[in-house]
């Protein structure tokens, strides 16, 4: 049986893959998310992020969970750009492919699609675009002839930890301690979908976009809950109550239980001797609270979607043109994420699909790729138009290449393709209209009826004059043939034939001319 390598070179084995690495660590499976979130302070959230920087990654993604799921801005803008890469998707094979590459690249896009619920498994790799990094476990089965993965599930980021060495690694968080004294236990190869998604150059303890976001985040709820108790007294008189210097405890407490009721129930009773004074509403401008609340929400669309223009419209700045544009940024956020996303699943799923299956013998290097479709194209009219005059000048334009940039696909062996309509003017015979074939000049027009008319005549000529080249035994020969030749073919069937054929150069001359003035016209003016 031959060796089946990873994407590092190094050899794998099938049996290592039948169990899910994580099978064995019950202490993850039972471990109980934290909230960070509630009673989150200035100095609690520096504190998760210091402790984050120095490898505890925990509090910092239970932190980026309680986010999403709390801020409903953060979680509508990230889900725009998580759900722009759920788009059609291919596999294709390696540039100038051999029959044996294209047929690998056909079959695997069968095996891709007998994975269940793979657009869930592509939605749960763009959770690392918000947290730095996204991992699937792959259960390994081989139902039939081939290895397909059985489930492929998102792990959370809270199970791993960041091994710094030569370079740096993602582990799962365990007591095992490797020979260099790392602590952690490394992933294994074909087991995982691991996707490094970076917000920006760095560890990746600190590449996550939400590191961005935490303190808008953080500033935006104490916005919200002083914006909440602002209204929760707005508009409410103050009650003042008075009571005399020799009032006992008892007589105090009566006195506040009914200025409670009264501000609730606008009704209430006080003992004889006691005042009850309403001073003016408490009153304010909610406005500094929306201030700053904007700005946190605007900072949150910057970061995640590099404009504020997509996400709403304030009737002020949000023109369609300005949106127009901030829309190309997203695009180009799309296309970024596009490659990243696309990289890491012909790594992790594509290719380990092709080495246990025998699919991908020269390794990763000849390996079929995953692809996102998006689906748009260039503008037809613009390339129709420069195409034809790009040509002509002598620029070689592979026929593929423009195909794949207008989005028509490549036509199969006997599949019917669109054709261009013969240039003459057609007339239909059922219904006697001139057909909608694009008009051409008068001689042209008449060479399809002139040939008609002499190739009857001719037929038998060609026949003899073919069995005397046949019958020949020299040059000499086929010489006398042919002075002996009579044609079989009158005096009037060449008439005719010559007088259709002078009428068409006659027409011929005139259109020329015809064309000619016209041009000089139109230069004139």
């Amino acid at each position: 049986m031959a060796k089946i390598l990873g994407p590092d070179g190094q050899p794998i084995s099938r049996e290592v893959l039948v169990q899910p690495q994580t099978s064995h660590l019950s202490h993850l499976q039972r471990e109980l998310q934290t909230h960070p979130t509630r009673g989150l302070t200035p100095s609690k959230l520096a504190a998760i992020l210091d402790q984050a920087e120095q490898g505890d990654l925990q509090a910092q993604f239970d932190l980026f969970e309680d986010m999403e799921e709390k801020d409903g801005h953060i979680a509508a803008e990230l889900g725009k750009r998580r759900r722009a890469l759920l788009v059609d998707w291919t596999v294709a094979p390696p540039d100038n492919p051999s029959p044996q590459e294209k047929l690998a690249a056909e079959r695997l896009t069968e095996l891709l699609g007998e994975i269940a619920d793979f657009e869930d498994v592509l939605f749960d790799v763009t959770d690392a675009i918000g947290k730095g990094f996204s991992c699937g476990e792959i259960e390994w089965h081989k139902p039939g002839a081939y290895w397909l993965p059985k489930t492929i599930t998102h792990r959370p980021q809270s199970w791993f930890s960041v091994h710094r060495g030569y370079r740096q690694e993602l582990r799962l968080r365990s007591n095992t301690v490797g020979a260099d004294g790392s602590v952690g236990e490394p992933l294994l190869p074909f087991g995982w979908i691991t996707h490094i998604h970076k917000a920006k150059s760095g560890y990746i303890e600190r590449t996550a976009m939400f590191r961005q976001l935490v303190w808008p985040y953080l500033f935006k709820n104490y916005s919200l809950g002083d914006l909440a108790e602002f209204l929760e007294i707005y508009g409410i008189p103050v009650r003042i109550g008075k009571y005399s210097s020799g009032a006992s405890e008892k007589e105090k407490m009566t006195l506040l239980r009914a200025l409670t009721g009264i501000g609730h129930n606008a009704a209430g009773i006080i003992p004889s001797g006691m005042e009850l004074d309403f001073m003016d509403a408490a009153s304010g401008d909610p406005a500094a609270f929306e201030l700053m609340i904007n700005w946190c929400e605007r900072t949150q669309s910057k970061v995640i979607l590099g404009g504020t223009l997509t996400s709403g419209a304030d009737g002020k700045s949000s023109t369609n043109a300005l949106g127009n544009v901030h829309n190309e940024v997203r695009k180009d956020l799309r296309d970024s994420d596009i490659r990243q996303v696309c990289s890491t699943l012909t790594r992790s799923l594509l290719y380990p699909m092709a080495a246990l299956n025998g699919l991908a013998p020269d390794g990763v290097r000849r390996c079929p790729v995953f692809r996102l479709d998006t689906g748009e194209t260039e503008d037809m009219t613009a390339y129709a138009n420069a195409l034809p005059k790009l040509v002509s000048i002598g620029m070689q334009i592979p026929v593929q290449w423009a195909q794949e940039k207008l989005g028509i696909p490549q036509p199969e062996a006997g599949q019917q393709v669109l054709q261009a309509a013969p240039r003459n003017f057609g007339i239909a015979a059922a219904t006697g209209q001139v057909s909608t074939a694009a008009p051409t000049s008068p001689h042209m027009a008449m060479l399809p009826q002139l040939a008609t008319h002499v190739r009857a005549p001719a037929a038998t000529w060609v026949e003899q004059v073919r069995a005397l080249v046949t019958q020949a035994n020299s040059l000499e020969d086929i010489r006398d043939g042919l002075v002996q030749l009579q044609p079989d073919m009158s005096l009037d069937d060449y008439a005719a034939a010559m007088a259709e054929a002078l009428s068409a150069a006659q027409l011929a001359g005139r259109y020329e001319v015809l064309q000619e003035a016209a041009a000089l016209g139109s230069g004139g003016g």
